[in-house]
């Protein structure tokens, strides 16, 4: 049985003492892809958060590669995780390469300094996202849409095991959002990168993950596969939809998305 990268157990994740969403379960093996769906306020922020230490759980534990990922270090964590969530950093007089080395400092010494080796995979890093022209630009004078590719440069060039990202697709046009999920997979598949996601677009989510989860009502509804997720009933269900919306987005012959 291939090994469990990352596990929650029995988690419940909020704000202070008030749990958002309860008793979550989720498993996830090296070099998968699990996106979480569900409707805005659902929880899938705050599930993302608590993997990443941003807040604390309030029950249960969160595994990373057998180890409980609240007793590592945050240097232990940055060389294992990188993320990219939906705040959006505002970096002053820094260029966009000096953003994306900030993913090498897990690994420098003492004083920070780069070595040539560093600024390889920096260049390598902006070259996947298909942004090294924005090397020199400062990245307060670029777009939305360019500053997440820089952050998603950032957080490959860090080499980390798993990605988490928090809708990484937002503020891209359709040409980048393909891109961005194409390279997530290819992550995945080629390097063994595990990578955690939510995301808005659930029939990308169905074509790029493994598995998807359903986050509704405080609490998973359900975890598998886009064929297995993405059905009338679960659509329905968790967006609060009614049949004949579903109809007029998907047609009435699909009995599911896929």
């Amino acid at each position: 049985m291939e090994n469990v990268y990352l596990k929650l157990d029995n988690v419940t994740v909020g704000f202070g003492t008030t749990p958002i969403v309860s008793q979550i379960t989720l498993e996830l093996l090296k070099g998968e892809i699990l996106t979480l769906i569900g409707p805005n306020g659902a929880g899938k922020s705050t599930i993302l958060k608590t993997v990443t230490k941003n807040l604390k759980t309030l029950k249960g534990t969160v595994y990373l590669d057998g180890k409980d990922l609240g007793a590592m270090s945050n240097k232990e964590k940055a060389k294992r995780m990188s993320v990219v969530l939906t705040e959006r950093i505002r970096p002053e007089l820094m260029t966009c390469r000096e953003v994306v080395a900030l993913g090498r400092y897990p690994y420098t010494n003492f004083f920070g300094k780069l070595t040539e080796e560093d600024e390889k995979k920096v260049d390598e890093s902006l070259t996947l996202v298909n942004a090294l022209e924005l090397a020199d630009i400062s990245f307060d004078k670029i777009s939305d849409g360019q500053r997440q590719r820089i952050l998603l440069a950032k957080a490959i060039c860090q080499e980390p095991e798993i990605i988490v990202l928090d809708e990484p697709t937002s503020f891209l046009d359709i040409k980048y959002k393909m891109e961005l999920l194409f390279l997530l997979k290819k992550l995945a598949r080629e390097k063994g990168t595990t990578i955690l996601m939510s995301l808005h677009e659930i029939e990308l989510a169905a074509k790029i993950s493994d598995k998807l989860a359903c986050v509704k009502d405080h609490q998973i509804l359900q975890v598998g596969s886009g064929r297995d997720i993405l059905t009338r009933e679960c659509i329905t269900k968790v967006y609060d939809i009614t049949d004949e919306t579903y109809e007029l987005l998907y047609g009435t012959k699909r009995d599911g998305i896929l």
